[in-house]
């Protein structure tokens, strides 16, 4: 093996003796014959890239939350458990990131047991939580909160809005409505529980976006009732179309990409935070 092959190369390949398509510690490069000096050199030049101390990873593997969890599992203790929004992303809800995590690497929330030292890194947000048995499910190698629990914890914030957007996410991605009202009760005393309890009624699987779910809570706050949701009606040449929610009744509703998304075209579309759309200040209403 000769360094310099490797750095004349645009990218690192097959040659290369570790993998290059996951993160892998120092410990296992040297194994390999790769000495850290040639690791630091192939950082220099922009072949690898450090994401942990002493965790590495090819230049072509993406630098999202994937790649980061993957580090992470290389050097957190075996009881560290990933929670809140991570832990949802995990789980397929990835709308619960924050906004433009997909863009700017943030700190992912891994927690112990009481009494256990947090990890203490840079990359991550760690404390202590008291964890049943129950509320621990494994993915992709790293202890995670189950479904079930991450929306309990993403229902119990400062803000309702992000509560809701939160546990209407974990409802998407197939948690049950009725356990997640059962377990509530549990919570009781604990930090953010009335904003819990003030929005799971109102969570559903049929608001598809964080701002949907802004929206859904403005309704209901501007009219004391919840709104209907996916209202379809008759689009162009026939076909069927879903408006946000409204009043099936009075025939109204309301979009929030508005009036630029619907009659745009697509290469004129502007993106929501969640990487989807258009900014959240853009929302029409409409008969039928």
């Amino acid at each position: 093996m000769i360094l310099s092959t490797w750095q004349c190369r645009p990218l690192l390949d097959s040659s290369f003796p570790m993998p290059l398509d996951r993160p892998f510690h120092r410990h296992e490069a040297v194994a390999e014959g790769v000495s850290p000096r040639w690791l630091s050199a192939l950082v220099a030049s922009g072949h690898l890239r450090r994401t942990l101390r002493g965790v590495y990873v090819a230049a072509q593997v993406p630098d999202d939350v994937g790649s980061r969890i993957a580090s992470l599992r290389l050097v957190v203790p075996d009881d560290a458990v990933i929670c809140d929004r991570h832990a949802g992303w995990l789980h397929g809800a990835d709308m619960v990131l924050a906004p433009g995590e997909h863009l700017e690497s943030q700190p992912i929330r891994v927690f112990r047991s009481p009494g256990a030292e947090r990890v203490a890194r840079p990359q991550v947000r760690s404390g202590q939580r008291a964890l049943l048995a129950r509320d621990v499910t494994e993915v992709d190698g790293m202890l995670v909160t189950t479904k079930l629990r991450t929306a309990l914890d993403l229902g119990r914030q400062w803000s309702a809005t992000r509560a809701l957007s939160g546990l209407d996410a974990m409802l998407r991605a197939g948690v049950d409505h009725d356990e997640l009202l059962s377990e509530i009760s549990r919570f009781a005393g604990e930090r953010w529980i009335r904003t819990l309890r003030y929005v799971a009624p109102l969570a559903s699987r049929l608001s598809a976006s964080p701002p949907e779910s802004a929206v859904k809570l403005a309704w209901y706050e501007a009219t004391a009732t919840l709104p209907d949701l996916q209202i379809e009606v008759t689009g162009p040449q026939g076909r069927p179309a879903f408006l946000d929610l409204g009043s099936r009744a009075l025939r109204f509703a309301v979009e929030y990409d508005g009036v630029e998304w619907h009659s745009s075209p697509p290469t004129s579309r502007r993106m929501k935070p969640d990487g989807s759309t258009l900014p959240a200040s853009t929302a029409t209403t409409s008969r039928w």
